[in-house]
């Protein structure tokens, strides 16, 4: 396997991105293209395969990619990253369904990464499930906030977060 050349596609796709520059990001797809017709078994170039074409707004693209990926057995940091952008492509393309149940995965496998904890929020409102939405959402706000006028409010804020629908007269 050609780590040199994957990692300057790497390089690469990060600096255009970074400078939302689409030739180079074309530059890297070309690259990772190659490296992928070489080494098609490889689960890490199929992944950023699947990342250039999320890069250059290819989203539909990137799909197939991040799907061979997790069959090719992705690991770690690179299935975590996967999960995310695999489930925020699926919700940006407007399949809610398929975007909650990747995140759910995500949020199962990693469940320190705040990221797929709001996109999975996000996809639950998208799927009209408004309710988990919002409890996901205030609890990474209340566990991360350090506004002083939030944080005044937190225990308050913390139960209500579990029980939106409840008002106070009820017995």
């Amino acid at each position: 396997m050609d780590r040199e050349r994957l990692a300057e596609a790497i390089q690469l796709r990060e600096e255009g991105r970074a400078k939302q520059d689409q030739t180079i990001l074309r530059q890297a797809k070309a690259l990772l293209m190659e490296l992928n017709a070489a080494y098609p078994d490889d689960a890490e170039i199929t992944y950023q395969n699947a990342v250039v074409n999320d890069n250059l707004g290819l989203e539909d693209e990137s799909v197939p990619f991040y799907l061979r990926a997790l069959k090719q057995g992705l690991a770690g940091s690179s299935l975590e990253r996967a999960l995310m952008g695999l489930g925020s492509t699926y919700r940006g393309l407007g399949e809610y369904e398929k975007a909650v149940a990747t995140l759910r995965r995500g949020m199962r496998e990693f469940p320190q990464n705040r990221a797929i904890q709001i996109f999975l929020a996000m996809s639950l409102y998208n799927s009209q499930q408004y309710k988990e939405a919002m409890e996901l959402a205030l609890t990474n706000l209340l566990e991360t906030t350090t506004d002083e006028k939030l944080l005044y409010f937190k225990r308050g804020l913390e139960y209500y977060s579990t029980h939106l629908d409840e008002k106070w007269n009820e017995e």
